[in-house]
């Protein structure tokens, strides 16, 4: 008996995929579009979970724990003695004073992260952010030494050249030197970034002598990270305690809404299709319709009619759903999302020239799948009903 409707199902397929290529003019225009249509969203939802995953990994070069000081509602600078009271709290490795801040260059208008930390020649701060040498940096007086992302390199010309100046607070020029230049696999966080000795942050920004904006906290026990996050908002009064954690979830929020809302303002062009595949579907020719009414007469029953026009929709909706998914990995393989990325890492002037890689997700296909494909056969459902009552002596 299985056999027998395996095999009954299979010639009407046959017969569907017959159908559809004697009509093939029309039916590879929708298939087209229901591929332009799946390719975006697709596109969309694929671009959105390599950055999640570019991110994550990236997540790997933060401190476990960013102490920085706050007064009204806003980050403001403060001392130094502030690592005294952290030297009493159980499970804590070390603290890092830093100095963080934007830079605007009003020769191109672009914003550099500008960050002082206390041993430039320290691999262990630099970890992560894929420096592969530090030469010697106290080769000039008049030159501090710096390391910058591949972003501030082109967005200051300097070519061949490593020295560099930037204007202090009281328009006077510092000077620079580059030491190292961060790697394109970590172009995500470090394009716009500048690294540069404590002294010399203090220096450029203006700051007092024993002036930071934040510390770093290194935990022996990952497991006690929120314990002692804790325990340092209780003795700092005043700051704002952030761990890696929760810098996480910040990124997966940031990219989860802006992909909500990208794909929110796609749905209309979903919904324009559907509308476009219910007007296909309903509208029968005169030929079809004389099709239809032959094969009554040989016996075909109202199921079998519906049941064909189903197996039609599923060969044009599998079509489409593998053509346009098969695009949507190949924008994102051989052109880094170039036209969804920008929405979703904003418009900088210093632009990451991030190289994204695909990350397969069997719940993003679901939910590609389930927002194009089902959508479709369910819009075809009525049309496929309405024609298989035709009655063969209106029509023959």
């Amino acid at each position: 008996m299985a056999a027998r409707y395996l095999d009954r199902q299979l010639n009407i397929a046959d017969y569907a995929l017959g159908g559809l290529t004697r009509r093939l003019g029309k039916n590879l225009v929708v298939v087209l579009v229901f591929a332009l249509v799946i390719f975006m969203v697709a596109s969309f939802s694929m671009t959105t979970t390599s950055l999640k995953h570019a991110a994550s990994q990236l997540l790997t070069t933060v401190p476990d724990i960013t102490v920085q000081k706050m007064s009204a509602g806003r980050q403001v600078g403060f001392s130094t003695e502030a690592i005294k009271e952290l030297e009493f709290i159980f499970g804590i490795r070390s603290v890092q004073p830093r100095v963080w801040g934007y830079y605007f260059d009003e020769n191109n208008g672009a914003n550099y992260t500008v960050i002082g930390v206390t041993e430039l020649g320290d691999k262990t701060q630099l970890a992560g952010l894929g420096i592969d040498f530090l030469p010697n940096l106290k080769t000039d007086a008049a030159f501090e030494p710096a390391v910058i992302g591949r972003g501030v390199r082109e967005n200051l010309g300097l070519g061949n050249r490593r020295a560099f100046s930037l204007f202090r607070p009281d328009l006077s020029l510092k000077s620079f030197v580059t030491s190292a230049t961060f790697d394109a696999e970590t172009s995500m966080v470090t394009d716009d970034l500048i690294i540069m000795d404590l002294k010399a942050a203090r220096d450029l920004f203006g700051l007092q002598a024993d002036e930071i904006t934040d510390l770093l906290v290194d935990v022996a026990n990952p497991l006690e990270i929120d314990n002692i996050a804790d325990n340092i908002g209780e003795r700092l009064k005043g700051v704002r305690v952030v761990t890696r954690e929760r810098i996480g979830k910040t990124y997966r929020v940031a990219f989860g809404w802006r992909s909500g809302f990208g794909l929110a303002c796609l749905f209309g062009a979903v919904a324009a299709f559907f509308i476009f595949a219910w007007d296909k579907a309903s509208g029968l020719t005169p030929a079809q319709q004389q099709e239809i009414a032959i094969l009554k007469v040989l016996g075909w029953q109202t199921e079998d009619i519906i049941t064909l026009r189903f197996w039609e929709s599923v060969i044009i909706s599998i079509s489409a759903f593998g053509l346009g998914y098969l695009a949507a990995w190949i924008h994102l393989l051989f052109f880094n999302g170039l036209l969804f990325r920008p929405v979703l890492l904003g418009w900088s002037v210093v632009k990451p020239p991030l190289s994204l890689v695909p990350v397969f997700s069997f719940a993003d296909l679901l939910i590609i799948f389930s927002l194009s494909v089902l959508p479709y056969l369910a819009a075809t459902v009525i049309p496929a009903w309405h024609s298989a009552t035709i009655r063969p002596d209106s029509v023959i």
